[in-house]
């Protein structure tokens, strides 16, 4: 197929453009935005190829939940999650004195050939204070765009480096006393009309996928407007994994289907990921982005027709 179109609205956004239907695949945000909603870069449109938009921006909800993002609800005693804490024993209070954010630095490469786009970026990592707390290396690329197929394939790599002289712990509310609540790291809102949806992975169903482990998650909703309906897939990569103080930490899956559409491919779930002065956590998803209500026999097949 043609090569991916890129259009760089320089200090806001880069958005990936498919140049045979001319359908917006999806929009890098990366001008910050509110101090309270913990400003970050994020993906939001994204798109089907049938041009469906699988993502939301800023619900009245959750005013900080924007598409596609890399978060750390917890992150030694700070916020870069956005909006208000979660204190144990207290519930969620407003604290911005907590609430930090990620800045854009700049971009390495942003390049679109072979029927693909790469972007790789460079962050900051702040609490509130505006220390500097740890530096990224990000990569998002766009590939396997599929007509026949009716999907597309999204990979986001994040490779984070504390830069201070003590370890940075890697929380979430469930780390600090709520339960089913663990979310941190790579999280995606679906668009309301999505409540409800179906959670697949390779043997269970349900929103009871809840704080378990799986090699992918599905989750498939129908849209408002367009007739049809969706399938994500978050798949890690095979060498996502980490040992710190308390050991390994394989992703646990924070998902739910009511009051809203969400997934999170979480790192510090039930415990606490350390990352020692100087060390690097490096974590790899992909995100397959499909036209219509795939069952699972069609995803693992699908997966398996395109390794990483």
């Amino acid at each position: 197929m043609s090569d991916l179109r890129i259009v760089h609205t320089h200090g806001d956004r880069i958005t990936v453009v498919e140049p045979v239907t001319g359908v917006e695949l999806v929009a890098y945000v990366y001008r910050p935005e509110a101090a309270w909603e913990a400003p970050k870069p994020y993906l939001h449109p994204i798109r089907t190829l049938a041009g469906d938009v699988v993502t939301d921006y800023r619900p009245n909800d959750h005013r900080w939940h924007k598409g596609l993002q890399m978060t750390a609800s917890h992150l030694s005693g700070q916020n870069l999650w956005g909006g208000n804490s979660y204190v144990h024993g207290e519930g969620y209070l407003a604290l911005p004195e907590r609430v930090g954010s990620m800045a854009h630095l700049g971009f390495d490469l942003v390049r679109a050939d072979g029927g693909g786009v790469i972007i790789a970026e460079r962050l900051s990592w702040h609490p509130y204070d505006g220390e500097l707390w740890a530096d990224e290396q990000r990569r998002i690329e766009v590939r396997d765009v599929d007509q026949d197929t009716g999907a597309w394939t999204l990979t986001w790599t994040s490779a984070i480096t504390n830069r201070r002289a003590e370890p940075l712990r890697f929380g979430s509310p469930t780390t600090h006393g709520r339960e089913l609540a663990g979310y941190t790291g790579l999280f995606w809102r679906g668009p309301r009309a999505f409540r409800d949806g179906r959670i697949q992975t390779a043997d269970d169903e349900g929103p009871g996928i809840m704080g378990t482990q799986a090699p992918w998650l599905a989750y498939s909703g129908e849209h408002d407007g367009a007739d049809g309906h969706a399938t994500l897939v978050f798949e890690h990569a095979p060498e996502n994994d980490h040992s710190g103080e308390a050991g390994s930490h394989p992703a646990h899956w924070f998902v739910r289907n009511e009051p809203f559409a969400a997934v999170a491919p979480s790192f510090a779930y039930y415990d606490e990921l350390v990352l020692a002065p100087g060390a690097t956590l490096t974590r790899r998803y992909r995100v397959v982005v499909a036209d219509g209500a795939w069952e699972r026999e069609r995803i693992a097949k699908y997966l398996a027709e395109h390794p990483w």
